[in-house]
């Protein structure tokens, strides 16, 4: 065989050799993973399983804190008669609610960007919520505050409600025997019997009425709020003194304008002497303070 169709039959064979090799590559590049390819992929799957639920985590946040929310302005706040903090002061003034379906698989840098942004967001909503817990509680103290400085109590033990003489509005004055309006309810007790502060108060002044409450009281508790203790045969309670409801400021008599040892009873709002009945919460159940109201309104003759 002339050599020339050797080489050629040589080259012919390397060449088909090279393509095939070529081919083969291309498959193996096409369908086979090369050890870096398969690092890669298996990294891309663990980011792809840790997204998903790093995104799970953020959705149960979400959930969680709006549920706070939701608490706070709809309960919380409605108990102490606040209004519910606007959406611009919990996400911002550029908010937005988080939408979740803008979370989509990205680049990393984008899928980082979005993450960092969506925790930030919920990190000052957090941060909001402390702060407006914090507020709220100032409101319980508050409101603690307030209502141990709202009459709420009898000023004389009174458990069977034997003691209620005359009650608030007109009545035959004990000294004319004419129709006056009576401004309190009259407790009568024997003389010594403890006369206790009603609500928490600063005691605004003390003295004596030769012509009218004799040795009295007369308690500020705030919030408008004021009492008046009548016809004591003592004082306790002294001028600028702070007291706690149950405190006794003093004890029953029948000093000043006064028919029997009694304490008569006033409360006072904003200024105005309304009917005390109203304000024994404390001290009478529903039965009660129905019984209470009955004696009180009985037409007869006051003690003072």
């Amino acid at each position: 065989m002339p050599l020339r169709t050797r080489l050629l039959r040589i080259l012919g064979f390397l060449s088909s050799s090279l393509v095939t090799a070529l081919i083969i590559v291309a498959i193996a590049f096409r369908f086979l993973d090369s050890p870096g390819e398969k690092k890669m992929r298996k990294d891309m799957q663990q980011m792809a399983e840790q997204y998903g639920f790093m995104q799970k985590q953020v959705n149960d946040l979400n959930k969680a804190v709006g549920e706070l929310e939701d608490r706070d302005n709809n309960i919380y706040r409605a108990i102490f008669e606040s209004a519910p903090l606007p959406d611009s002061v919990r996400y911002g003034k550029n908010y937005s609610r988080i939408d979740m379906k803008k979370f989509a698989y990205t680049n990393t840098d984008e899928l980082a960007e979005q993450v960092k942004n969506q925790l930030g967001a919920l990190g000052n909503r957090i941060k909001t919520q402390q702060q407006s817990y914090d507020t709220l509680q100032r409101m319980v103290q508050m409101k603690e505050q307030m209502l141990a400085s709202i009459p709420a109590i009898q000023p004389v033990s009174n458990k069977d409600l034997s003691h209620v003489a005359s009650g608030f509005g007109y009545r035959i004055d004990p000294i004319y025997k004419t129709p006056k309006m009576h401004t309190g309810l009259d407790f009568a007790a024997a003389i010594g019997t403890p006369i206790y502060a009603t609500a928490d108060g600063v005691v605004e002044s003390t003295g004596y009425d030769d012509g009218g409450y004799g040795n009295h009281v007369i308690l500020n508790h705030g919030y408008g709020y004021g009492t008046l203790y009548g016809h004591m045969v003592k004082i306790k309670a002294r001028n600028g003194e702070h007291v706690k409801r149950g405190q006794v400021i003093g004890w029953v008599g029948s000093t000043g304008k006064s028919t029997g040892p009694h304490c008569h009873y006033e409360v006072i709002r904003y200024g105005t002497k309304i009917d005390p009945v109203h304000y024994f919460f404390n001290d009478l159940s529903a039965t009660d303070y129905e019984r209470m109201v009955r004696i009180a309104a009985s037409s007869n003759q006051s003690f003072d």
